[in-house]
């Protein structure tokens, strides 16, 4: 086992063996010490961490091995955001996000679907620059949020999201353009 791989087997283990309970962000007096303690583990866990702006209490992301999350971004308290997923910069996420990773395989009606398996070449989860997605909101693999888009609260996003629109509802559909 390389030593890269030892730091990441320890930074998870030191994450959700404690770190991931320290208190939000904005909890005194120990909640900026619990979210300085989190972006440092996130450092060697993640393929790729910027300078991130927070961590939230009980984010779950797996192993972190594929996830990459650009700066000034933030993922919200008890998100989860699997390792097929690329968040940019000056990415707003809000409590509670659910970015789901594969789906099942459902293709062979003579075997139940829980012994199919799950599909293996579901493309990433891309979240562009300047995006702000709202509690709540859940996603289905493999989606792009374009650049500069709202993803309102309790939305359930689908299919991709065109750069600066708001979307909302189940499924996600366009509420508005952010610009002409």
């Amino acid at each position: 086992m390389g030593k890269n791989k030892i730091v990441r087997v320890m930074a998870l283990a030191a994450y959700y063996g404690f770190a991931q309970y320290l208190p939000n962000r904005y909890s005194k007096p120990f909640g900026p010490f619990g979210n300085w303690l989190r972006i440092a583990l996130a450092h060697a866990i993640f393929k790729k961490c910027g300078k991130v702006t927070s961590i939230g209490r009980k984010a779950y992301f797996g192993t972190g091995a594929g996830l990459e999350i650009g700066d000034f971004s933030s993922i919200g308290p008890d998100c989860v955001v699997p390792k097929n997923t690329v968040i940019g910069k000056y990415v707003m996420m809000a409590p509670e996000v659910h970015i789901v990773q594969n789906n099942h395989r459902i293709d062979d009606v003579t075997v139940p679907m829980c012994f199919q398996g799950s599909l293996t070449d579901t493309p990433p989860t891309v979240i562009e620059d300047d995006c702000w997605i709202g509690v709540r909101s859940i996603f289905t693999p493999g989606h792009r949020i374009g650049h500069g888009s709202i993803v309102a609260a309790g939305s359930v996003v689908t299919k991709d999201v065109e750069p600066f629109s708001i979307v909302g509802g189940n499924p996600a559909r366009l509420i508005k353009k952010r610009v002409e």
